[in-house]
């Protein structure tokens, strides 16, 4: 892909993610364990060969631009390899960056001076594995202008999406940007629409010619609707077309164990777009399990990351007096280096440093850097951010009422704890 120039669109408020974004922007949020959500977007930009990666940040960009020069600086320049934190630096007037058409139009420099065949423009705020090899290959032999990877999600959720209509050979005849009404559904399926995913690959002589006669300020919303008379724009069916392989584990008539490179169909159909509090837990709780929706352990397509300097996570055991010994354990959870844990962990993923003390019970919930969790707590479906020390016996998620008091309560009942509450 050395004809290919990837942008990353990573200067979004995340107002719907607060608290967890009081201090740091949405990509910059962390997830997983270890990992910041930008990290998926760049691990696949890495594990489709496309090394020339310009990243648009804006709000709250500190963390996100210390993440990015502490994992990865993984570049040479003297290749022609590049990561790139382009902010808004008014070149072109005083606004900052209006959407995601002006931001690109606010650095068309960049793109004449790499010259560039294809731009393909992406979100840093979205879990999923994509080979954007196979999406740029279907671009080129559709001769399209324009390519949108759209997959199905339910009728209901379409006004949270640009939803288009397409003919039999996926050409996009219809866009509309998050309608709330007479929107058209997937032919046969009326429970289903063609959203978009945000992922857009364009011909650079096009994008060039779009961005410089006119001021639109957003792709979804605004230009493709315009060029659907007048250029070639096409649908990339994500689930159908997106086929990554990874080696799995099989077990032959004789009982034996051995390895074989197969397609993970779940795993590579798998997309979340972690706009709100619920999808951000929800996606969490998606690693979970003996068979997570999505797999962090494959290793043909690794997620990179900055990896902190921890000691290995260690659990605790205890013969005391008494019917109740300290046992530390962790089920169906990912726990991150550095974490103690002395108490029960279910279903939950732990960041760095994490602490749960004696006979505490921490169930589905999402723990963030640094937070210790004091013996007897219990914790339920709760998302607790970092640098929090929380008093022995406190219940969280076991009072919805009392929850509301003191902290953000989401549609689905998740405890939403944030920064430096408990300290």
């Amino acid at each position: 892909m050395k004809d290919t120039v990837a942008f990353i669109m990573a200067g979004g408020r995340g107002e719907r993610l607060m608290p967890l974004t009081h201090d740091r922007s949405k990509p910059a949020v962390p997830f997983g364990g270890i990992y910041r959500l930008i990290d998926f977007t760049l691990s696949n930009c890495v594990n489709s060969s496309i090394y020339k990666i310009i990243v648009l940040p804006q709000y709250k960009s500190q963390s996100l631009v210390d993440h990015l020069e502490s994992g990865w600086n993984i570049f040479s320049n003297k290749i022609g390899h590049f990561l790139k934190n382009v902010p808004p630096q008014q070149r072109v007037g005083n606004d900052w960056y209006r959407g995601t058409a002006d931001s690109i139009r606010q650095n068309l420099y960049l793109i004449e001076r790499y010259n560039p065949q294809d731009i393909i423009i992406l979100s840093g705020d979205h879990i999923y594995k994509m080979d954007y090899s196979l999406f740029i290959r279907y671009h080129h032999e559709k001769q399209a202008d324009v390519t949108l990877s759209l997959l199905e999600v339910d009728t209901s959720l379409a006004s949270q999406f640009g939803i288009a209509s397409v003919s039999d050979d996926f050409r996009i005849t219809e866009f509309r940007e998050k309608p709330k009404d007479n929107f058209s559904t997937v032919p046969g399926d009326p429970g289903h629409v063609l959203a978009s995913m945000g992922i857009y690959v364009f011909r650079a002589e096009t994008l060039l010619e779009i961005l410089k006669s006119g001021d639109e300020d957003d792709f979804g919303k605004d230009i493709i609707p315009k060029l659907l008379p007048t250029h070639n724009i096409y649908a990339y069916p994500y689930r159908r077309s997106n086929a990554i392989s990874d080696y799995i584990y099989v077990t032959t008539e004789t009982g034996e164990r051995n390895i074989r490179l197969e397609p993970r169909t779940r795993d590579s159909g798998y997309w979340r777009d972690v706009g709100n509090l619920d999808s951000y837990w929800n996606a969490n709780m998606d690693l979970t399990g003996v068979d997570p929706y999505f797999n962090l352990y494959g290793s043909r397509w690794p997620i990179n990351t900055f990896q902190e300097a921890a000691p290995p996570a260690k659990f605790i055991f205890s013969q005391e007096e008494g019917p109740n010994p300290r046992v530390g354990k962790a089920l169906d959870s990912l726990v991150a280096p550095g974490c103690i844990v002395s108490g029960t962990v279910r279903s939950s993923v732990l960041s760095y440093n994490v602490v749960v003390r004696s006979w505490a019970t921490v169930d589905e919930s999402v723990i963030l850097d640094r937070v210790v969790v004091g013996r007897h707590c219990t914790i339920k479906k709760a998302i607790i951010d970092k640098n929090n020390i929380i008093p022995p016996g406190t219940e969280i998620g076991c009072n919805p009422s009392k929850d509301r008091e003191r902290f953000t309560v989401t549609q689905r009942g998740i405890v939403v704890v944030p920064k430096g509450f408990f300290c």
